[in-house]
């Protein structure tokens, strides 16, 4: 998606230091291709994670041209306060960035994502103003080539995480999800997900994506967590040709077995997860049973929230 700085009016605003905070994600709900406008488009339902954030703190400067990082390897947030300093016009082009964050590398938390949507919104802070969606999402992208939608924290859509765009919005936001997490790498290093190919789905996959949509469009706006949860779990089967969870047949197993609305994976990661309507009856219960069965497995690496905080 093309940045025009043209059409963002520059503030006037004092510039002082702004702060932003995003939260992670945890995988994916849905993710593969779907028809859209009678093109073939890539697109992610995104799950999620108040457990962890990230928070960017950015000092605007006029005296330098650059922007600095407190930490230097977050490279991807750098580049994202640049970007969105360019696409504000305003006076400052340069100043320092620093960023603070809990969220765990390389398991599919997002924790890039997260930085990234931190630094541009610290920056539009700075300048008196908050970045739309549609803003941190293209900005996101040019900025590490791909992004989950943590910059629609109050809407569900299907969002194409390559070119930075919501392909629709689903009718609502994502009805409260409380979910038991847990690592599904053998020894917990998680995945390398800078280096992880796109997925190459064959037609039979794709075909598949399309009612998947459906179901996950009615779960939306009805808040069927069960209805999402067997979309949840297609999608991970769908996935496992694409990177394989271990065990995933015991998994989906225990799932059934305590009462799970289904079993949801990150797509690009190691992080799964048990999902459970927090509404439903003995959900504590439930997911405590789930945590003891995790653990005959071998799978000790466990956490547990609920989407809606």
């Amino acid at each position: 998606m093309q940045l025009n700085a043209s059409t963002v009016p520059a503030s006037t605003a004092v510039h002082v230091r702004g702060t932003y905070r995003s939260i992670a994600h945890h995988g994916e709900i849905l993710q593969g291709v779907f028809e859209v406008g009678g093109r073939l488009r890539r697109g992610l339902i995104t799950l999620p994670c108040p457990l962890y954030s990230s928070q960017a703190f950015f000092e605007p400067s006029t005296i330098t041209a650059e922007v600095t990082v407190r930490e230097p390897w977050r490279t991807k947030a750098g580049r994202a306060a640049e970007l969105a300093l360019r696409t504000l016009g305003g006076p400052c082009t340069g100043g320092l960035l620093r960023l603070t964050s809990d969220i765990p590398l390389g398991r599919g938390f997002g924790s890039s994502t997260a930085d990234v949507l931190a630094a541009i919104g610290a920056v539009f802070r700075a300048a008196g103003r908050d970045p739309s969606p549609t803003q941190s999402a293209a900005l996101a992208v040019a900025a590490e080539t791909a992004s989950d939608a943590l910059m629609y924290p109050h809407r569900a859509v299907l969002f194409a995480h390559r070119q930075g765009e919501s392909l629709e919005d689903l009718g609502g936001g994502l009805m409260a999800l409380t979910v038991l997490g847990f690592g599904t790498s053998r020894d917990g290093s998680g995945v390398d997900t800078l280096n992880l190919p796109p997925a190459r789905y064959d037609v039979w996959e794709i075909e598949a994506f399309r009612p998947l949509l459906g179901m996950a469009r009615r779960a939306v706006r009805t808040g069927d967590v069960a209805l999402l949860g067997r979309v949840a779990t297609a999608s991970a089967r769908l996935n496992q040709r694409h990177l394989p969870v271990p065990r995933l047949d015991d998994l989906l197993r225990l799932a059934e077995e305590v009462g799970a609305a289904g079993l949801q994976v990150a797509h690009s990661g190691d992080v799964a997860g048990l999902l459970f309507d927090p509404q439903g009856a003995r959900v504590e219960t439930r997911t405590e049973r789930a945590r003891t069965r995790l653990a005959a497995l071998g799978i000790r690496d466990t956490w547990h929230f609920t989407t809606h905080g």
